[in-house]
């Protein structure tokens, strides 16, 4: 027998008092629907999956967890490419109950448990004319995303959600509950803004919210064009801080709003967001509609929340190269194009962020997320629906050779690299998380992630 077979039946022994049904083992019909994350990849089924409620019930997860040594994952929205959020045979800790929003409107403060997603938190912040910054896509969990940053439709008006992050509760590796802000546990707040789920469980957080009412935003596509994508990307760059936009080389989806004689072929794509006053839209998105020809214009004036919806895709096997440039040219734009056309999977995107406005007002060393002088973040994405499919991991990563996408990147966007964290923050910002984590979790009892390492290990 292995230490897994014995270890698992007394833990749960040892959890089901406190968490009872929401204990799942595997005699469970809902664990493999549970262990499920958006992208695949290997078997990563675990033996147990612990569903607390509170912080409390969170803390007793925890505790057993390190006390039995089990293989041990934090999961909220399973976004995650690095496939990370479950692990086979082990224990994961599925935060999705913990799924309270609180809005305390006239202070301006959204409370969010670990669990909740994008775009509940969003449906009921707009639903008082209010919104944090989160990403694009209303699936995703708010703690993953905020542990590493979190880019999207209002960074560069508001910044990053990491910079309206006032304060965090943990699970620590102990077992103990702190709360981390500007004033309690500071080193420890400076390094949850960037630095991934290697310190703890987040089990609730406090965001700054800011008034947002109609925006005027939408999908553009355009028909493919080197001049067309380096044009977009360059508009958007000069646009003010209230348009936020990234853009994507891509194969186009077989939707219906697009021409079929364009399914499965390159074209550019403009996902945009003006938060600014609706009556300035026009004359803002103009050097952007004039960049090329348009085949779709789908951007229209509505509500913010709004912008987070879309369906629910799971099993895609996802693989991803990410990095940050300064500059992108009609060569660069040709490559990514060409790359795209060529690409084995029927989902390859070359996607690239306008970063800029608000992100790049706060200093480099402010918070864990480093990257702030960077002009564009780029990301490489290759995605197969197929199980027998080619998963593109060869493409991805000769793209990513052609179009320079190595060195620093965003700690989000990794896949499933072992390296992943070295990729990601500067020397000195990831020596300084190192010295957090060996405050926090000296065993590196949360390491089912781009792990950073204790220092002095």
């Amino acid at each position: 027998m292995t230490r897994l077979d014995t270890t698992a039946p007394s833990l749960a022994e040892r959890l089901a008092p406190a968490l009872g049904d929401r204990l799942i083992t595997p005699e469970n019909p809902q664990l493999g629907t549970l262990a499920a994350t958006v992208f695949a990849g290997g078997d990563r089924t675990p033996a147990l999956i612990a569903r607390p409620r509170t912080a409390a019930e969170t803390a007793e997860v925890v505790r057993a967890a390190a006390e039995s040594g089990i293989p041990f994952a934090v999961r909220s929205g399973g976004h995650g490419y690095h496939l990370r959020s479950s692990v086979a045979g082990g224990l994961v800790l599925d935060t999705r109950l913990l799924d309270t929003v609180d809005l305390d409107a006239a202070a301006r403060i959204g409370r969010a448990g670990g669990g909740v997603t994008a775009g509940v938190y969003t449906a009921a912040a707009g639903a008082a004319g209010l919104a944090t910054g989160f990403g694009d896509t209303g699936s995703v969990g708010v703690a993953g995303l905020t542990l590493g940053g979190g880019i999207g439709h209002l960074s560069r008006r508001d910044g990053l959600t990491v910079d309206n992050l006032l304060a965090a509760e943990l699970v620590l590796a102990d077992g103990s509950v702190v709360r981390a802000s500007a004033d309690e546990h500071d080193d420890l707040f400076w390094a949850v803004r960037g630095g991934g789920g290697n310190f703890g469980v987040v089990t609730s957080f406090e965001f700054r919210l800011r008034p947002v009412g109609t925006v005027v935003g939408g999908f553009i596509a355009f028909e493919a064009s080197p001049a067309t994508l380096a044009a977009v990307v360059d508009a958007g760059r000069n646009a003010p801080d209230t348009l936020s936009i990234m853009v994507n080389a891509m194969k186009a989806p077989p939707a219906p709003f697009l021409p079929a004689d364009v399914h499965g072929r390159p074209i550019v794509a403009a996902l945009v967001c003006f938060s600014g006053d609706p009556d300035d839209a026009d004359a803002v998105l103009a050097p952007i509609r004039a960049a090329g020809t348009a085949i779709a214009d789908l951007v229209r004036a509505q509500s913010y929340p709004e912008l987070f919806a879309g369906p629910e895709v799971q099993g895609l096997r996802a693989t991803t190269r990410t990095g940050f440039r300064d500059e992108l040219d009609l060569e660069w734009a040709a490559t990514a194009l060409e790359a795209v056309a060529a690409a084995p999977t029927p989902a390859a995107v070359v996607n690239v962020r306008v970063m800029g406005g608000a992100i790049a007002r706060i200093g480099a060393d402010a918070t864990a997320f480093a990257h702030r002088d960077r002009a564009l973040m780029a990301t490489i994405v290759g995605m197969q629906p197929d199980p027998a499919g080619p998963d593109g991991r060869d493409w991805v990563a000769g793209t990513a050779d052609r179009l320079g996408i190595a060195g620093a990147s965003y700690v989000n966007f990794i896949g499933d690299d072992p390296d992943g964290a070295v990729a990601a923050y500067p020397a000195a910002t990831l020596q300084r998380l190192a010295e957090v984590k060996r405050r926090y979790d000296p065993g590196n009892l949360f390491r089912s992630n781009h792990n950073i390492v204790p220092a002095g290990d």
